[in-house]
Order: structure tokens, then sequence, then C-alpha cells
């Protein structure tokens, strides 16, 4: 079911009627279901799902771009279902959308932010050798992310050593494009996470991973983030041009963590930002 009509004040920094403030893009999410949800992974007894947004039109036998997203949360928060705007938003541009589960953080259950990148990197992989079935070119997957989430989508071109054993490391998880929104991109003091990780923080530090060779990367963040402060993107990015690679950053001015996911007119300007980078580094793209 594509997305239905928000109530008329979803533009403004929505406020109910009970007076609590609410997210546009929470607003959006709780009016979209997936076309379908696909385990990519079981672990122990639980089945990790794919959710995934069809585009209008689509049948049997395609192979479109996917436009695949991991949610935000400091890695301990939220579900699939709050990225369900991003996977539809690119599923109405024709693209296969699909929103990742994955294992969030709990350490009285013994899952760590490893964990969480294993994941990520499964469900790239399973995604790329199930395209036939997926509906998805192979050739043409977009890996996306916010905040934490972010972290997770650089987590698919960077940590190579990370893997599930369950995995067929035969098949690359590696995306061809990397849209990064807020991303946990500095995992140091100075930035996000050195205490949710723990003492192997580097091994997870996108920053200090960089090397030739990666995908084409968008970033969109806040210049008052203070929650992963932008100081790390503008590392990352200049790491990124020092290797080789393509790597843009687009900055919103006195923008705070998040800052597109409050309000439409924010949001719209971000997705039209992230479509045209797809189109200007896909090949094949829509």
């Amino acid at each position: 079911m594509k997305r239905q009509c928000v109530i008329a004040c979803a533009g403004m920094m929505a406020v109910a009627a009970c007076g609590q403030n609410i997210r546009y893009v929470d607003k959006v999410a709780a009016q979209l279901k997936p076309d379908r949800n696909v385990v990519y992974k079981n672990v122990g007894q639980r089945a990790l799902s794919l959710h995934v947004f069809n585009p209008e039109g689509f049948k049997d036998g395609d192979r479109r771009p996917a436009f695949v997203t991991f949610h935000g949360g400091g890695w301990s928060g939220r579900s699939a279902e709050y990225f369900y705007p991003y996977a539809d938003e690119f599923a109405q541009r024709g693209m296969v959308g699909v929103s990742v589960e994955y294992r969030l953080l709990n350490k009285k259950q013994g899952i760590t932010v490893f964990d969480c990148v294993k994941d990520a990197r499964s469900a790239i992989r399973f995604i790329r050798a199930n395209a036939r079935m997926l509906g998805i070119d192979p050739e043409r997957i977009v890996v996306s992310g916010g905040s934490a989430g972010g972290h997770l989508a650089a987590a698919t071109a960077l940590f190579d050593d990370v893997n599930d054993p369950q995995d067929d490391l035969s098949v690359s998880c590696r995306p061809d494009l990397l849209v990064l929104y807020y991303p946990v991109i500095d995992t140091s003091a100075e930035g996000y996470g050195q205490k949710k990780i723990g003492e192997r923080w580097r091994e997870l530090s996108p920053v200090d991973h960089v090397k030739p060779g990666l995908p084409p990367t968008l970033l969109l963040h806040g210049t008052k983030d203070t929650v992963t402060p932008i100081a790390g993107a503008e590392r990352f990015r200049r790491a990124m041009l020092s290797a080789g690679n393509v790597c843009e950053l687009i900055t919103q001015e006195g923008g705070v963590h998040g800052y597109f996911i409050y309000e439409k007119e924010p949001f719209d300007a971000a997705m039209r930002q992230t479509l045209e980078f797809i189109r200007r580094y896909s090949s094949r793209g829509k």
C-alpha cells in the first residue's frame, strides 16, 4: 500500500491535538505498509526481514534499481517501520524500496554493535544473491541510512572483516552507491558510539576505514548537529577524496541532528538531493 494522504498540517512542525510534537516522518510512516516482508536471515529463533515496497507497475522479471535503507536509533532503538517513508519515496521513483530489520544493541542479551553490522552486511548479500526473486538489478543497489543506520549503511562498504559466519562471502555486500543521512561516521570520543561499542570502537569507525575503490557517497548533515558532529562528516569527505573516491557533503546551516525529518518541506528537499545524486552517479539508474 503506497503513501496515503498525510494530515494537512504535516508541512509545519506537526503538533497533535493533544499538544505533543510529532515528526513529519513519523506521520508518514504510520500511513504506510510494505508490499511484502522477506526473511533474509535467521538468528536463533528470530527471523530478520526486509520490508519491501514495490514501484507501481512492478512485475515478475523486473530488474529495478534498489534503494535499501537502515533506520536510526543509536543501534538500540526504533524499527524498520521508522524508515518506511524513505523506502516508499524511492519506490514512487520506480525503484524497489527496502527498509531493513536488524538486531538491536542489547548488552543483557549479548547483542553488540558488531552484530548490527553483521546483519547489515548479511542483508545486502541476501538482496544481491536473490536479486532475481526481488525484481532488483544486482548492479544498481543504493544503500542508505540515518544516524546509526547511516553507520550500518557505510559498514556494508567498509568493514570487510566483520561478517556473519553464515554468510556466503563470495557475494559482495558492497553497495553501488551510498547515501548517508546525518550518519554516525566517527565513533571516537569526538563523535558518537565509543561507549556503546567499547574498546574495539576503532574497528567500527567509518572515518578510520576509508580506502580507494569505495562507491560514490552522499552525506547530508546539519552544521549544528551535537549528536553526530559535522566535523566527522567533513573528515570523512576529505579522506574519501584523498583516496580517489567520489564523495559529496551537503550541509544544512544551523541544522540539528535529523534536521529534515520534522517537517515536509525539508524532507522533500533532502529526497530531491538524494535523487539528483542517484541520477548523477548511477549510469543506468532512474
